[in-house]
C-alpha cells in the first residue's frame, strides 16, 4: 500500500477498499492509471468516491474498472459525468497479459485496493490480483488479528 510521507504534499488517498483484504488473499498488486473526465477529477479532489463494490475486468484487450462510484460534481453545468460508468485503467501490455493469465487461467480476481493522488497530483489506482477466501480462512484471519490485538494489550499492561 502506498504510504504518505512528509516529502509528498500532493499525495492523498481518495478511496480505499478495506473489505478486499478481508474477502480476498492478495497475491500481487500493481499501480495503474485511470482515464477520467474533468468533472470526475474535481469531484475526487473533494473526496467523493467509493470503490468498495467495484472490480476490474480484462475485456477485449483492455482493463476496465466496473461499478465504481464517483459522486457528481455540482458546479459542472454542461460536462457532467455518470456516477457508475465503466472507466478504463491504463497498464502496460506485459501487465495486461499477466492479469489476463491470472483471471482466465488461474481463476483469480482483479480487485481495486486504493484510489489516490500520487506525488505529481495524478489519480492512480492500486489493483490486486487476488484469490477469494473461504469462510474458514476468514475465521483464521480474524482469530490471528484478535490474538495480535490481545498480545499487544498484555504486553502494554506488563510494563
Amino acid at each position: 500500500m502506498a504510504q504518505q510521507t512528509k516529502s509528498d504534499p500532493n499525495y492523498k488517498v481518495i478511496a480505499e477498499n478495506r473489505r478486499a483484504r478481508y474477502d480476498y488473499a492478495i497475491e500481487d498488486d500493481l499501480e495503474c492509471g485511470i482515464i477520467l473526465t474533468g468533472s470526475e477529477v474535481k469531484s475526487l479532489r473533494q473526496g467523493g468516491a467509493n470503490i468498495a463494490e467495484s472490480y476490474a475486468a480484462v475485456e477485449e484487450g483492455e482493463l476496465w474498472l466496473v461499478n465504481s462510484y464517483i459522486a457528481p460534481y455540482l458546479q459542472a453545468k454542461t460536462f457532467k459525468h455518470e456516477e457508475k460508468r465503466r472507466r478504463k485503467l491504463l497498464v502496460s501490455k506485459k501487465e495486461l497479459s499477466k492479469l489476463w493469465n491470472a483471471t482466465q487461467r488461474q481463476g483469480m480476481t482483479v480487485v481495486p485496493l486504493v484510489m489516490y493522488f500520487n506525488h505529481k497530483g495524478l489519480v492512480k489506482m492500486k489493483v490486486g490480483i487476488a484469490k477469494g477466501k473461504k469462510t474458514q480462512d476468514k475465521r483464521a484471519t480474524e482469530a490471528k488479528r484478535d490474538w495480535q490485538r490481545q498480545k499487544s494489550r498484555l504486553l502494554r499492561h506488563r510494563d
